[in-house]
């Protein structure tokens, strides 16, 4: 599902901004809600796009010093990133759940759609949670399974004896 939403969201930003730049070509007036809507798009993807990373383990990662060690060490040290990479996550999300709370008492609207902004700002706590599940799921794999995983689904080909470059 998180896929699905990725990709309809990026067509959507696609579709807006071409539309928006034909408006102000051929028109001379820009769309009122286009950078706007555009806005809600990007938090949309940057956060549930985050989940997504780490369920495939295409997130951004430092490994010049997990490539270099053997593979127990390895293992210790990717539960130990995931774990704690999970806690920070969890603690983010809560953090945001406040932010959320403090906009939804705020009342504030966005200038042109005239939406909720705690609407738009609500998939950030739902990104920061979903992320943080996939690397307890993570932390998980490497605990119960062999081989050094850097998610549940995806095991580290340093760990396979191959070269990851």
């Amino acid at each position: 599902m998180e896929r699905q939403i990725l990709a309809i969201s990026v067509m959507l930003m696609a579709i807006n901004t071409v539309a928006n730049v034909i408006a102000r070509i051929g028109f001379s007036s820009s769309l009122f809600f286009a950078e706007e809507f555009n806005q809600f798009l990007i938090v949309l993807v940057t956060f549930v796009g985050a989940s997504t990373a780490a369920r495939y383990g295409r997130h951004i990662r430092m490994s010049a010093i997990t490539d270099i060690l053997p593979e127990k060490p390895r293992k210790v040290m990717m539960t130990i990133i995931a774990i704690v990479t999970a806690a920070l996550l969890f603690a983010l999300m809560v953090f945001s759940i406040s932010y959320l709370l403090s906009l939804y008492e705020s009342n504030r609207l966005t200038p042109s759609l005239r939406l909720p902004v705690y609407i738009i700002y609500s998939f950030v706590p739902l990104g920061l949670f979903l992320t943080a599940i996939q690397y307890v799921f993570a932390a998980a794999a490497n605990i119960l399974s062999p081989g050094v995983h850097l998610s549940y689904t995806v095991k580290d080909v340093e760990s396979d004896g191959q070269s990851s470059m």
